[in-house]
Formats: structure tokens, C-alpha cells, sequence
């Protein structure tokens, strides 16, 4: 198995380096990053836990309106610029949270940085692999995801040190000047983009002539298919449910009767898990399909939120972070995957941005559902149990809609984007 990675990885290093860089630097506006410093927040503006989840979501929803449109441009402008635009973007962001010092201001700090890390950043590094790999599509994507995992090992670690050390807003500054340097990075390890996008075209162009009874969809033409509506509860389940439990360390750690170091301190431990198993569901996904390796993804989450409510002792947390890596390891590169298979690459960049849209806007209800709930006495152990519960729902539901035939593409009653 690893032969094989070293392998695709000695053939394409760069390009792979850059979806990898692009997912650790998404870090800086995903949940487990921005969630490490909600207590310090909440603090600073006198929040309560509901008042910061429903702050996030409102920031949240606003990006997952504009990134239907943003992601899209993907498809339209090169790889090099839109890479540079995005990371500026987020830079951008770091710097106007590091600077709020009102509510409107906070709200719209938290829509740049869902916009520009949750979206556009992870968006460009992930849409880039998917497209630019066609029989290796699978080990692609999940080389680049482990950036995500990376992250997740090491960031809210470090957050909090700083944060304890320096301040948040420093913090965030500091974070601004990173993803700042790193731009240069990015833009070297594209290059041979341009010769690479033209055999990609040629390639697309190839296959139409070959098959043109079955040229690719559009995005008007997936939201015509009954079974993109089954994928949606699968789709946002890992971005809901984890969102949410990501977001909360502190009242999580609470109610367990844990420190929230303990809890943040282990996130190792998922990021490990996750990695295991997004390169060795990469492995199957290029040799058995997405189709075939995704259907059950979420029952791992469902069993970690049901761990996690068995006992109070601390060490309950590696089973709940292990099965929880166990699920996002084969979600980031199997949904990925999926929907390049179902619906084809010249249009992906439109598609991935609907389908991020959608992930966003469930990320954004998952803090305001658990903060709202904690805020009226819900226990965080019915909390989990209703999370759980949709998984198992969304697990059916996606197992039905991926043996539902294909719609002849042709035939589709929509044209055009």
C-alpha cells in the first residue's frame, strides 16, 4: 500500500505538496482551530456559549451564500491566481478578527475566515486533486487531506499555548503573517500548472468526442437528480455533528468533568486515526471506487457519540477521537471522490462549490443547535445521542441513493450552468 503512495507521491511531489499546504492552511478559519479560542472570546464581548454558537452561525450561513458563487470561479479563472486570491483572502481575515472590537465586527470576521479557510482554501486544495487526477484520484486527495489532519494534530494545541502566552488577537496576527509567507510556497509549488490544465482540457475534449452521449454535469443538472437530495443528510453530518462538537471543547470537557487541555491535548490521537485512514481509504477508492468504499462512513461517528456518554473516566476520550478519526479519514477523500465520479470533472469546481455551500451552511447550524441547547438545559449526553441518531438516519439514506441508476446525462432536462 505505502509503495504505492511512495510512488504517485515521487511522481507528482509538487502539486501534491500544494493540496497538502492548502488543507494545513484552511486551518486557520476551520472549527477546530477557531473553537480553541471561544472561551477568550466570549470573554472579551461578555458572550454566553449560545450567543458565540449563534455568532459563528450567522458568519457561517453568510459564507455558505457566497461560496455557491465564489467556489465556482474555480472553473473559470487559473489555478495560480484563484490559490492567491484565497490565500490573501484569509490572511485578510486573521487580521480583521485580531482587530473586532464590536459585534458586527466579530460576525463579519468570522464569515472571512469561513469564507476564505473553512471555503475557499480547503476548496481550491481539494477541487485541484479531484480534477487533475483521474485513476489516482483517490491516493490524490487523500495526500492532500492529511494537511487537514495535520492540522488538527497540531494547531489548537499550539492555539492555546499561544493564546495563554501572547493573547488571541496576537495569535491570530501571527497567523496572519504565515499564511502571508506562505503564498510564495503555494504559487512554486504550481508550477507546470499551466501545461498541466491544458492536458487536462485535451483530455476532457478526448472523451466528449469518444462519448457524447454521456459528457459530464452541470450543476443545474445535479440539483435535478432526486438522488443528490438522498446525499444531503450523509453530506452534512460530518460538517454539522463535527462542527459542533469541535466548537465546544470547553463545555464538552465540563460536562465530562474533564480540563479542556485533556480533551484538546488528545486531539492527536484523531488526527493520527484520520490519517491512517484517509490514505488507506485513498488506496480503496482507486481500486474499488467511492462508490463502494463510503456507503457506511458515518457509523463510526454514530458508536463515538455513544462512547463517549458510557463513562465519565477521562481516558473515554481516545475511543470517541479514534472512532471519530475513523469517520472524517474516509469522509474527506470519499465524498470528494464521489462526486467526481457521479458527476464528472468539467464542471467540478461548480458542483464542489454547491455541495461546499451546503457542508458550510450544516457547520453553521451545528454550533447554534448544541449552544442553544446547552443555553436551555439540554444534557450534553442527549445532545450526542440526537447527533447520533441523524447519523444513523443519513447512513440509510445514502446507502439507498448510491444504488439508484444514474440519469443518462444526455437526457437531462437542464443545459447549460
Amino acid at each position: 500500500m505505502l509503495i504505492e503512495y511512495w510512488r504517485f507521491a515521487r511522481a507528482n511531489p509538487r502539486f501534491l505538496g500544494f493540496g497538502f499546504l492548502l488543507a494545513f492552511l484552511s486551518s486557520a478559519g476551520q472549527t477546530y482551530f477557531v473553537g480553541v479560542f471561544g472561551s477568550d472570546i466570549q470573554a472579551d464581548f461578555g458572550l454566553e456559549p449560545g450567543s458565540w454558537g449563534r455568532i459563528y452561525m450567522l458568519g457561517t450561513l453568510a459564507s455558505a451564500l457566497v461560496i455557491n458563487w465564489s467556489g465556482s470561479l474555480i472553473d473559470r479563472y487559473d489555478l495560480r491566481l484563484f490559490a492567491a486570491a484565497s490565500l490573501v483572502g484569509l490572511a485578510a481575515a486573521c487580521l480583521v478578527i485580531s482587530a473586532a472590537t464590536t459585534l458586527p465586527l466579530l460576525i463579519f470576521a468570522v464569515f472571512l475566515l469561513r469564507q476564505f479557510g473553512q471555503g475557499l482554501t480547503s476548496h481550491t486544495g481539494i477541487t485541484s486533486m479531484a480534477r487533475y487526477h483521474d485513476t489516482d484520484r483517490g491516493k490524490a486527495i487523500a495526500l492532500a487531506a492529511i494537511g487537514f489532519a495535520t492540522g488538527e494534530a497540531c494547531l489548537p494545541v499550539l492555539g492555546i499555548y499561544l493564546a495563554a502566552t501572547i493573547g488571541w488577537r496576537e495569535t491570530f496576527r501571527l497567523v496572519a503573517l504565515a499564511v502571508l509567507v506562505s503564498i510564495s510556497l503555494a504559487l512554486w509549488l504550481l508550477r507546470g500548472q499551466r501545461a498541466r490544465h491544458a492536458a487536462h482540457a485535451a483530455e476532457l475534449e478526448r472523451r466528449a468526442a469518444a462519448n457524447p452521449a454521456t459528457g459530464d454535469y452541470t450543476r443545474r443538472q445535479v440539483l435535478g437528480e432526486l438522488r443528490f437530495y438522498l446525499l444531503l443528510p450523509a453530506m452534512t453530518s460530518p460538517a454539522m455533528i463535527g462542527t459542533a462538537m469541535f466548537f465546544f471543547p470547553a463545555e464538552i470537557a465540563t460536562a465530562k468533568g474533564w480540563s479542556p487541555l485533556w480533551l484538546t491535548g488528545n486531539y492527536w490521537l484523531y488526527s493520527t486515526v484520520s490519517v491512517a485512514t484517509t490514505i488507506y481509504s485513498g488506496l480503496l477508492i482507486d481500486r474499488y471506487t467511492a462508490r463502494r468504499v463510503v456507503p457506511l462512513f458515518l457509523l463510526p461517528l454514530a458508536l463515538a457519540l455513544l462512547v463517549i456518554n458510557l463513562a465519565e473516566h477521562r481516558f473515554v476520550v481516545w475511543p470517541y477521537l479514534l472512532l471519530m478519526g475513523v469517520s472524517f479519514g474516509i469522509y474527506f477523500p470519499g465524498l470528494s471522490a464521489l462526486f467526481a465520479e457521479l458527476y464528472g470533472a468539467r464542471h467540478l469546481g461548480a458542483i464542489k462549490s454547491l455541495t461546499n455551500a451546503i457542508m458550510v451552511f450544516a457547520s453553521a447550524l451545528g454550533p447554534a443547535i448544541m449552544g442553544t441547547l446547552l443555553d436551555f438545559g439540554f444534557s450534553f449526553f442527549a445532545i450526542a445521542l440526537t447527533f447520533a441518531a441523524f447519523s444513523l438516519g443519513a447512513t440509510v439514506l445514502l446507502a439507498y441513493a448510491l444504488r439508484m441508476p444514474s440519469r443518462a446525462r444526455a437526457e437531462s432536462p437542464f443545459i447549460g450552468e
